[in-house]
């Protein structure tokens, strides 16, 4: 049986120094959060130590991922709010040290460790003037972005990272806002990748079309689904459950098998 530990986690209150499209953000953050602390309250024990959808890494090396990332994203916003230069990572071989350290801990650890780590985020977004979310941070990845953004980059690592469970939350639990910008963000992407072969994406019947990879008058290939489906496509979370291939015209029995391969999200 699991631990007996309570999965609830207070919500404080979003600042209300900050931009609207802020507070809205971290109201979802903190829901998502909620509901992953639901799930791995769910657990056995032991599950932790079993496969996760990442090649190499366990439930565990996950969880210890996402307690990690909220407090990496704390360094960028005391950072923001002092105008100090805090980096998100003392860099990659801690943060490559502080997954794997924190993998084996025990399901109550990682509980304690998730709502500790959330709290921790909550209290430096509520500390944010409201003129520090406008300051140019920099990822780990070396690129920059406005502080602003920080919320949102936090919300698609929790969902994201709670299918990557693999312990019963899929893409078909994402909120429709939160897939309808995932695939905006990612046909973005991709659009700009000469790797990707060119894909007409229609949404939901048609609604909407989008396209991927270079351009090209009329792709071979067109890719049609729900938008959550799509979404789960363009991210790597799904083999392309749920959606419908036509290559020149002509429905195609197997739609993965047709797929073109993506590029990871990065």
């Amino acid at each position: 049986m699991p631990e007996a530990t309570d999965p609830a986690t207070p919500a404080p209150a979003a600042p209300d120094a900050a931009p609207a499209l802020v507070r809205d953000d971290l109201a979802e953050v903190a829901e998502a959060t909620e509901r992953l602390l639901r799930t791995v309250a769910g657990l056995e024990p032991a599950a932790l130590a079993e496969p996760s959808l990442l090649p190499g890494w366990t439930r565990g090396h996950v969880l210890a991922h996402l307690a990690r990332h909220a407090d990496s994203l704390v360094n960028l916003l005391t950072g923001a709010r002092t105008g100090q230069d805090i980096p998100q990572y003392a860099g990659e071989d801690a943060r490559d040290r502080g997954i794997q350290d924190g993998a084996g801990r025990p399901l109550g650890e990682q509980l304690a460790d998730l709502r500790a780590s959330h709290e921790r985020f909550a209290e430096a977004a509520a500390a944010m003037p409201a003129d520090a979310w406008s300051t140019m941070l920099r990822h780990r990845h070396g690129y920059t972005f406005p502080a602003s953004e920080i919320p949102g980059k936090r919300l698609v690592e929790l969902e994201y990272h709670h299918v990557d469970l693999d312990a019963g939350y899929t893409p078909a639990h994402w909120s429709a806002a939160f897939a309808d910008h995932e695939l905006e963000r990612l046909a973005a992407k991709f659009r700009a990748a000469p790797e990707v072969e060119p894909v007409r994406l229609l949404v939901e019947a048609a609604e909407r079309e989008l396209r991927i990879g270079p351009p090209a008058d009329r792709p071979e290939l067109t890719v049609e689904g729900p938008v959550r489906a799509l979404a789960a496509w363009l991210s790597g979370r799904s083999d392309g459950d749920g959606l419908q291939v036509h290559r020149d015209g002509v429905q195609l029995t197997d739609p993965r098998t047709a797929l073109p391969k993506l590029p990871p999200m990065g």
